[in-house]
């Protein structure tokens, strides 16, 4: 998951699909932001490389920061597939774990 923020896309590795109800709650591990060149990438990372394994876009749209706090985002989402309030809540400032679940 990559939003673009102050001209970079500030991303999250989603294990599972995102959550598209209400009350479904997943994990965003935090990943090193990655240039705006990189918001249309699609394939695979060879082994052995930083993020190996298979990149996938699984929704394209656009997006309203409602709230920024460095352990809590708020986001609109207007996707294809994912659409509404959306919240990114860090919960051990020292790892990279992220909880993303549906508001409304």
């Amino acid at each position: 998951m990559r939003f673009e923020i102050d001209g970079t896309l500030k991303s999250w590795a989603l294990p599972k699909t995102p959550p598209q109800k209400k009350g479904e709650k997943r994990l965003a591990v935090q990943v090193e932001n990655h240039p705006l060149e990189y918001a249309l990438f699609e394939g695979e990372i060879p082994g052995g490389n930083y993020g190996a394994g298979t990149v996938t876009i699984w929704d394209a749209g656009t997006f309203e920061l409602l709230e920024s706090r460095p352990n809590k985002m708020i986001v609109l989402i207007k996707g294809k597939k994912l659409e509404g309030r959306y919240c990114l809540l860090h919960f051990k400032p020292q790892e990279k774990n992220w909880l993303f679940f549906k508001l409304k």
